[in-house]
């Protein structure tokens, strides 16, 4: 089943509120919290890409191909699925950023197997009332759709998910796996948890 699914960690904003650090390249219990959640993701996917916008030699000496987003500006999460979808040889694309250290191991399992049931194009991860949108797996032949999306405008990642087949997936069993790291204090926080 991963083989039919290609990894993308969205690592290409502009991390203001960490001072403009690149977030992925971040230590998080001593290496980068992109390690951390490459070696989360990799058991769960068939290859895996990583879309950033700066730093860009860095993440290619993680050994992993590195794409940059076509939408320019910055124009946020969507534009990175955006460039994922179009590089993915694969039917299905699944996202997570790179500042969620402590993503679920079963992540892309349980979101498959809900798409699957519902017979669905996108399947989404929440807890409790939260959604998390960028720990989304969706079809890749959605690119086309997307792509207009963005070009008329639009930048919310939920706003674009709920056009289509969509279901939501709890994990309620499991909500600290969605952490993700914002702000210095933010990080000391999670090291202290996990």
């Amino acid at each position: 089943m991963k083989e039919k699914i290609t990894g993308l960690i969205l690592a290409g904003g502009k991390a203001s509120r960490m001072g403009g650090s690149d977030k992925g390249l971040i230590a998080f219990k001593g290496q980068p919290m992109v390690a951390h959640v490459i070696q989360r993701l990799s058991p769960q996917v068939g290859e895996i890409l990583i879309n950033a916008n700066r730093e860009i030699e860095t993440y290619q000496s993680l050994s992993f191909t590195v794409i940059t987003d076509e939408i320019s500006d910055f124009a946020g999460p969507l534009a990175g699925l955006h460039a994922g979808m179009k590089a993915a040889k694969t039917e299905f694309l699944l996202s997570v950023p790179c500042d969620s250290p402590l993503l679920p191991e079963d992540l892309s399992q349980r979101l498959m197997a809900a798409l699957e049931l519902q017979q669905a194009d996108i399947a989404v991860a929440k807890t409790g009332e939260q959604h998390h949108p960028v720990f989304c797996l969706c079809r890749t032949s959605l690119v086309q759709d997307l792509e207009d999306f963005l070009n008329a405008g639009g930048r919310k990642v939920e706003g674009w998910q709920k056009q289509h087949a969509y279901v939501e997936v709890s994990f309620d069993d499991n909500p600290s796996a969605f952490s993700n790291v914002n702000t210095p204090e933010e990080l000391s926080k999670l090291e202290g948890e996990s």
